[in-house]
């Protein structure tokens, strides 16, 4: 819910833009929902100017170019994928997949929260480029009751 709030969607945007800029990537976005407005935030903020924004389907259109990945990306580009919350970790590695079959390097993958579930560990052992988190389930929730 924070990124659907303007300080939060702001301050995601510039984290993402910043880590894009550290990792040399070209271009920001990942799979279809989650990740359409975390790579318009970091499009749109001044840190994220020299960025492109894509998302990836969950299917393939049956008509005209029939890419899973759309945007402003080119196959060759370097880019990070990123995602609103990782549980289990299979929607981003199901966009990492599509991604590199289109021809794009993955330069990293973050994630705004991660939910220690497994995932991220799943993402990193998979993805062959760095796996982050701006914050995680325990530092949100400290005292959750199903910790």
């Amino acid at each position: 819910r924070t990124v659907m709030r303007p300080e939060g969607l702001k301050a995601a945007g510039t984290l993402i833009a910043l880590h894009a800029r550290d990792l040399n990537a070209t271009a920001v976005g990942g799979p279809v929902m989650a990740a359409i407005p975390l790579a318009c935030a970091a499009i749109a903020v001044p840190e994220g100017e020299s960025l492109g924004g894509f998302f990836v389907r969950k299917e393939r259109k049956a008509h005209g170019l029939q890419r899973w990945v759309e945007g402003a990306a080119e196959p060759g580009d370097r880019v990070l994928v990123v995602e609103d919350t990782v549980t289990t970790g299979g929607s981003t590695i199901s966009a990492i997949e599509r991604i590199r079959d289109e021809g794009f390097e993955i330069a990293g993958v973050l994630a705004v929260v991660d939910r220690l579930a497994g995932g991220g560990d799943r993402i990193a052992a998979e993805a062959g480029a760095p796996y982050e988190t701006l914050t995680t389930i325990d530092d949100i929730y400290p005292d959750r009751p199903d910790k």
